[in-house]
């Protein structure tokens, strides 16, 4: 028996770069689609004879007239979907595309998940295009953002992003002494950026939160070891015993001895409460005994 090939979805390709390159860019999907190419960058009848899956629009640097065409063929053609590939990008560029309700929109080069994802998508488009059984139903496409990254995240996220790697750095060395300069050049930022986009995201200035931790560590260090007040104050990064015990109490209301102190004496009053709340659950417990004369 003679074995039937199985279909692939159709990509009609236009080559809008100024030195006809789509070739290169088309082999990339040849394995999984059947492409033609446009024999000109223009529309005609006998170009979407038979009518593909998909349109490909490739630019290297759009232009005017290249965008026009786009706008063109989906007025003439708006059941068929657009992919604009695109060297040049721009937020408005992007901007414009989802607009034009372009379908997908792909900056070049192409990472081999962006082909992956794209092929995937393609192909659940052709499977609810072809399918005879699709009538009244609905199908998610999973095609994803179309955005890339400097476009699809917010503000806010871009400027955690921005200090995660920061926020790591400080949780591991917050005892040591911390060049605020030197952190803000790793992020490419002047200090005074970094400082006001530090305060921005946590609320904090940069020392301040510096100290918050030092202060956390310490309080931790006061309740749950032996250790002497001075050692805690060398241990959280403060090499002035004196200094850390000013801070301390400026940061909390007490001296290091005092929390120290208030929290201790208040464990056995806790204790207490707990057991004579205990035993009165069980007395409550207990049947009511009626004793005769």
């Amino acid at each position: 028996m003679k074995s039937e090939s199985t279909p692939k979805p159709s990509l009609l390709w236009f080559d809008l770069t100024r030195n006809r390159s789509s070739e290169e860019l088309i082999e990339l999907f040849r394995p999984a689609c059947d492409c033609r190419m446009a024999k000109e960058p223009s529309l005609s009848e006998k170009e979407v004879a038979p009518p593909p899956d998909m349109i490909c629009m490739h630019y290297d640097r759009p232009d005017m007239r290249g965008l026009n065409l786009l706008l063109e063929i989906k007025h003439k053609l708006p059941s068929i979907p657009i992919a604009m590939f695109t060297v040049q990008h721009s937020e408005e560029l992007a901007v414009w595309a989802m607009r034009s309700r372009v379908w997908e929109y792909m900056v070049l080069p192409l990472s081999s998940a962006e082909i992956r994802r794209f092929l995937h998508a393609l192909k659940q488009l052709y499977d609810l295009r072809h399918s005879s059984g699709s009538s009244g139903k609905t199908l998610q496409i999973e095609h994803g953002p179309s955005l890339p990254d400097s476009i699809r995240l917010t503000t806010e996220h871009q400027k955690h992003q921005a200090l995660s790697d920061v926020l790591l750095y400080i949780e591991q060395n917050f005892r040591e002494n911390i060049d605020q300069k030197e952190l803000a050049k790793r992020c490419g930022m002047t200090t005074f950026r970094f400082s006001r986009l530090f305060k921005e995201v946590h609320g904090l200035g940069f020392m301040d939160y510096i100290l918050s931790k030092r202060m956390d560590s310490a309080k931790n260090l006061l309740d749950n070891s032996q250790m002497p007040i001075t050692s805690i104050g060398y241990e959280v990064g403060f090499k002035d015993p004196s200094y850390f015990a000013r801070a301390f109490k400026q940061f909390t209301g007490s001296s290091p001895s005092e929390f120290r102190q208030r929290r201790r004496s208040a464990e056995p009053l806790k204790e207490e409460q707990e057991l004579e709340q205990t035993l009165s659950q069980v007395i409550d417990s207990l049947p009511l005994r009626i004793e005769g004369r």
